[in-house]
């Protein structure tokens, strides 16, 4: 999808795509420690180093990732240059015994890997069974065809890309449990010297640039990588910005919640929505501490 954009910013027809932005895919260290979850192997920066090593080397122009698996702090060099339009950043509920978490009878087995999405499930249902599944999303779905589990959330946006939206029975209320920082939104990473060419114009969407820079300030805020339960969400109405942080223990027996908004419609909206996120997320931490921590 991405080359494709690219190839119609620098004026070449689809069919010549592979001419003008040639693919070359690289399998990260993410993809392939499927028995773990990835707080205990290194974090996020497993789904973006040897990707980013690349960029630096000048073995590849520009890389594209899930901006929610991209960590807080960049390498020295490389910058987020531009961010299509967002896909839905909600989280999915799939299961074949109940139409939402409420409704899973006691016990149920929920399956995810991510930290924030078992805090978060336990803050309304502790007495779920939690059942580590990681691997792609057809890897997990089979998981829960074959019974290892009796209940999946997944990102709605990666089911909407794979045609697999037929499946989630129910969506999250992202109010409520806010997604991960940047959730459904695509991040081209380029050098940070390139960062201005004009093809990449064509694929910024100001909104979602401005909501993900509000949320990936509260991800700085609160140091978060996978040792830390944490979700944002901002919306963008008119030039008003509105984000919610919350962070909750691994446990999920606390939580804690900032709401808050700015005005976004200059030419430093981008710093503004940053501040907020700043901002919201240092308020979290003063109030969580060292009870946010994930001790391994």
């Amino acid at each position: 999808m991405i080359q494709r954009r690219i190839a119609a910013a620098l004026g070449a027809p689809p069919e010549a795509a592979d001419d003008v932005a040639p693919l070359v895919k690289i399998t990260t260290s993410g993809d392939r420690i499927q028995d773990r979850r990835l707080l205990e192997v290194g974090g996020k920066g497993l789904f973006t180093k040897e990707i980013e090593a690349a960029l630096l080397e000048g073995r590849i122009d520009c890389a594209v990732h899930s901006l929610k698996d991209m960590p807080a702090e960049l390498p020295p060099g490389l910058v987020i240059a531009a961010a299509p339009e967002r896909e839905d950043p909600r989280d999915a509920f799939l299961s074949p015994v109940a139409g939402s978490l409420a409704d899973l009878p006691q016990g149920a087995r929920l399956g995810t890997a991510s930290l924030r999405r078992q805090a978060q499930a336990l803050f309304r249902r502790p007495d779920l069974a939690l059942v580590m599944l990681r691997g792609n999303v057809d890897t997990r779905i089979a998981k829960l065809d074959a019974g290892e589990a009796d209940a999946l959330v997944l990102a709605t946006a990666g089911l909407n890309r794979l045609g697999l939206a037929g499946l989630v029975r129910g969506h999250i209320d992202p109010i409520e449990q806010p997604p991960a920082p940047g959730q459904g939104a695509l991040a081209i990473q380029t050098r940070a010297e390139d960062a201005q060419s004009a093809w990449l114009a064509a694929l910024r969407h100001r909104p979602t640039l401005l909501a993900v820079a509000a949320e990936r300030g509260a991800l700085l805020a609160l140091e978060a990588s996978c040792r830390t339960a944490m979700g944002a969400y901002a919306t963008l109405e008119g030039r008003r910005l509105s984000l919610v942080v919350e962070a909750l223990t691994p446990d999920g027996a606390r939580r804690f919640r900032r709401e808050g908004e700015v005005e976004a419609g200059g030419a430093d909206a981008e710093a503004a929505a940053r501040s907020l996120g700043l901002r919201l997320g240092e308020a979290v931490q003063a109030e969580g501490g060292e009870a946010l921590r994930l001790e391994t």
